[in-house]
């Protein structure tokens, strides 16, 4: 969590840097505060952001992201999340065509019960052909 805490503190400084912003507590707290409409953050607060020892909550997140003009995801998390879930995305929809996706479209049509067995009958091929599902 303190690794984390130290990027997220990284990934602030850079966007305060691309934004021609000094990374100053004073400077941040006093900027921050004329955009955010909650209880004001202290200079105490904006200090342990930029050293890495906390994170904001979730609306200020939301606050710093849209004053620095960054994604408030790759605020909070960095690139390599967005990265791979690209990735992962990417990979599903090259990786079906048509029919499948016709397939995908009956089997949510489908009633749960009857989604079961279905969704079993395939499990029970891929064990059958040597591919173990994970989670099942």
């Amino acid at each position: 969590m303190e690794n984390a805490k130290a990027e997220f503190a990284k990934r602030l400084h850079k966007a305060l840097e691309t934004a021609g912003i000094p990374a100053k507590p004073a400077v941040l707290e006093r900027e921050f505060n004329q955009r955010y409409w909650g209880k004001p953050i202290t200079l105490y607060g904006v200090r342990r952001w930029l050293r890495g020892e906390s994170f904001p909550a979730h609306d200020k997140i939301l606050c710093l992201a849209e004053w620095l003009g960054i994604e408030p995801s790759v605020l909070r998390y960095g690139d390599g999340v967005v990265v791979r879930v690209r990735e992962k995305r990417k990979r599903w929809d090259e990786g079906i065509g048509y029919q499948e996706r016709e397939i995908f479209e009956l089997f949510l049509k489908l009633p749960v019960p009857q989604r079961k067995v279905a969704r079993e009958v395939i499990v029970a091929l891929a064990r059958a052909n040597g591919i173990v599902p994970s989670g099942v």
